[in-house]
């Protein structure tokens, strides 16, 4: 078998080696006529680039790293997805790690991606994370960092997240326009800024005008146990802060027998997909996981072509109706 390299590629065609390789990469003083000779003989002898050969030169690789706490989430799975298309369509590879919501591994992680000499990494802090010096670290090897969903409170940096206090508002007004009169509020650990946003835009929002019970699960255990114990109180409506914490108190409201929407509503923050396992259908704020991911990767591209503009993005969540409250 010939190994086709460009050298080959130029003696076949009697051109340069750089003219072959400005060829390939559609570099614009190069004619027309001669990229497509050149790329299609180099598609007929099935030529690839010395991935190894571009690393050593960059100091980078065409690949992308992602953390995130789980995979087994349908937010982050639709997240992954979105990324993943994204970067195969630019010619990138995702190398995707999880941090099991442990910050020791998540460093492990990290120094596995500086190691892969990764182009710019995708991250989701876990629930412990307190402090991101190893992300600062990325930064300061010149690898752009995009952190998602979960995301560092008080530094500056790049971050791509859901309307958290528009989402948690329109929750909060389909509650108040149902005239519902005692309400469970469920939000996640509430270190997290994505809870704290959450959380005030939804009590600022109800501002006394109901009886509201507040608490906190850091997972779906944890809100199963909590929606028992406040059952005694006969909320009229549960809101559910996230999916995770929708499974948890769809499990606590099955196991007491309770009819939706008759017995009490139920209400989301949500990626979609958990609602519609139920019937009826639970009405939840669409929260995309495809939509942040595909926003994430423009904020990356933007990052890799030279952009030093640290932003904070966010998608459009809309109300979608389902017969539970």
């Amino acid at each position: 078998m010939i190994n086709t390299t460009l050298k080959k590629i130029s003696e076949l065609l009697g051109l340069s080696i750089s003219t072959i390789s400005r060829a390939l990469k559609n570099h614009p003083d190069i004619s027309e006529k001669t990229k497509q000779r050149v790329t299609e003989l180099a598609d007929t002898l099935d030529y690839e680039p010395n991935a190894n050969a571009i690393q050593l030169r960059t100091s980078k690789s065409n690949l992308f790293g992602l953390v995130v706490p789980s995979i087994s989430n349908f937010f982050y799975d639709s997240f992954i997805s979105a990324v993943e298309e994204e970067s195969r369509k630019n010619g990138y590879a995702l190398m995707i790690l999880q941090s099991g919501d442990d910050p020791d591994i998540e460093i492990l992680n990290l120094k596995l991606c500086r190691k892969s000499r990764i182009s710019g990494l995708f991250a989701c802090i876990s629930n412990q994370t307190g402090n991101i010096d190893a992300y600062l670290k990325m930064k300061d090897l010149d690898i752009p960092v995009i952190f998602f969903d979960k995301v560092p409170e008080l530094y500056s940096c790049n971050k791509v997240c859901v309307a958290d206090e528009a989402s948690a508002t329109i929750a909060a007004n389909t509650i108040l326009l149902k005239k519902k009169k005692k309400v469970l509020a469920i939000f996640g650990n509430m270190n997290l800024s994505i809870t704290k946003k959450r959380l005030s835009a939804f009590t600022k929002t109800m501002d006394g005008k109901i009886d509201l019970l507040v608490h906190h699960a850091c997972n779906i255990a944890e809100a199963e146990a909590i929606t028992i114990e406040c059952l005694r109180q006969n909320p009229d409506t549960i809101f559910c802060m996230s999916d995770e914490i929708l499974t948890g108190a769809m499990k606590a409201i099955q196991r007491a027998a309770l009819k939706i929407p008759d017995d009490i509503s139920v209400i989301a923050i949500s990626n979609g997909f958990i609602p519609k396992l139920y019937f009826p259908e639970i009405t939840y704020v669409e929260t995309s996981g495809d939509e942040l991911g595909r926003l994430a990767f423009s904020s990356m591209m933007a990052c890799l072509d030279g952009s030093t503009f640290t932003q904070e993005l966010t998608t459009v969540s809309v109300l979608v109706e389902g017969g539970s409250i």
